[in-house]
């Protein structure tokens, strides 16, 4: 990880110095209103703008890229790079703010599992990495809890591995062979049938890499830390949600001969598993200037900002009858902030949470929040800041009609 000299022709270090700090050196975090374009590509093509009053999905395109991410795509799209020495470069920064072996930029955390899995399952050879999903002999095998077992996990079997799931310290002790490769911990699971001490220790004890899936899993910005000092081997983070980078990128980083395995298996090499999962220059500036400008934030401030949003959207709905409302925050570790809890007395305003949320979605502009049986949930960390009143209105309207 001594990779640190800057590419002559590539803008490293006005990343560094320049775009990175307009916000985060002051604690400001909101994303600007948009100016007007001449030009309305929502409006040409038909699609419809949305408000996010609920949490990152890659269905509603993740989170809104911060203004240095802009610059760093805007500022480096006039140029051609070598995408092996750009990787390169920027998997040593980002391992360098991470404090860890090695880095690389992916294109989402999915795609970080997939190569995390076939680094383990190829390492460095060449003919593995050409036949890989379809290596002669039994499949590879790795190990998960039964309950971590999650959609995303046929990132995993992608690679021709299978799955073999398991309950407890006993089970996974007796799990591994000459076939395992390695073992996945779902970080957001309900349930830890193994702690992630435990499942470090055990990995270890059979000479197995441990990779973590923490996709959504900041706030707070300590669990980018957190995981790698527990040991494990590989870790990984989606970019585009609270770390507001672009929405197609995501972080592998940990062990220095898995990352140069993962590496192998991806764009731009032209044969492996990941070549169909490439990441483009301008996403490789843009999420190691998301990630940097994520460190240097002022996360009290913005927690507080979050706090107050709620706060203003709360006082304006309880000033209908009967309207009660509450700041929570998920447990996490996924999506762990704060959002606002919307409840009413039936009998008098006549509509249920998720009529409203029906309500919200069909009108103009679009808004997407989240309905309970008892209870409306309206999100407001990735409200812009012009788009509170908008939400607190909107919400306020529908409750009033149904007096």
């Amino acid at each position: 990880m001594k990779r640190r000299d800057i590419l002559k022709g590539l803008t490293l270090l006005p990343l560094s110095g320049g775009f990175i700090s307009k916000a985060s050196a002051i604690g400001i975090t909101d994303t600007p209103t948009p100016q007007k374009s001449t030009r309305d590509l929502f409006a040409e093509l038909g699609v419809t703008p949305v408000i996010n009053a609920s949490v990152t999905m890659t269905f509603l395109s993740g989170s809104l890229m911060l203004p240095e991410v802009l610059e760093a795509i805007n500022s480096t799209s006039h140029d051609f790079a070598n995408m092996y020495e750009l990787q390169d470069k920027v998997g040593a920064k980002i391992a360098e703010l991470l404090h860890v072996e090695s880095a690389m930029v992916t294109s989402g955390a999915a795609c970080a599992i997939v190569l995390g899995t076939a680094a383990a399952i190829t390492g460095t050879d060449h003919e593995k990495i050409k036949l890989l999903p379809n290596l002669p002999g039994p499949r590879p095998e790795v190990i998960m809890q039964k309950t971590h077992r999650y959609l995303f996990d046929q990132a995993v079997t992608t690679t021709g591995a299978k799955i073999i799931e398991v309950e407890g310290n006993d089970e996974m002790e007796k799990a591994f062979n000459e076939r395992t490769v390695i073992a996945l911990f779902f970080n957001a699971a309900g349930k830890h049938s193994v702690t992630h001490e435990d499942f470090v220790a055990i990995a270890k004890k059979h000479n197995i890499p441990s990779m973590l899936d923490a996709a959504a899993d900041v706030p707070p910005v300590e669990n980018l830390f957190k995981y790698q000092k527990i040991g494990f081997d590989l870790v990984t983070f989606s970019g585009g949600k609270m770390i507001r980078g672009p929405q197609s990128a995501g972080l592998l980083f940990g062990r220095k001969d898995l990352i140069t395995a993962a590496r192998l298996n991806h764009s731009p090499n032209e044969a492996p598993i990941g070549r169909p999962m490439k990441v483009n220059k301008e996403e490789m500036f843009g999420m190691y200037a998301a990630l940097k400008a994520y460190l240097e934030r002022d996360h009290k401030k913005e927690w507080q900002d979050w706090l107050d949003r709620a706060k203003r959207i709360g006082s304006q709905l309880e000033t209908v009858q009967t309207v009660k409302t509450e700041t929570v925050v998920d447990p996490g570790p996924a999506n762990a902030f704060p959002s606002l809890r919307v409840t009413w007395d039936e009998s008098k305003i006549k509509i249920k949470p998720e009529q409203v949320v029906t309500a919200l979605k069909s009108g103009t502009p679009s808004i997407v929040a989240n309905g309970g049986k008892d209870y409306l949930t309206v999100g407001v960390v990735l409200l812009r800041p012009d788009q509170v009143d908008i939400v607190a209105g909107r919400v306020k309207s529908i409750l009033q009609q149904a007096v």
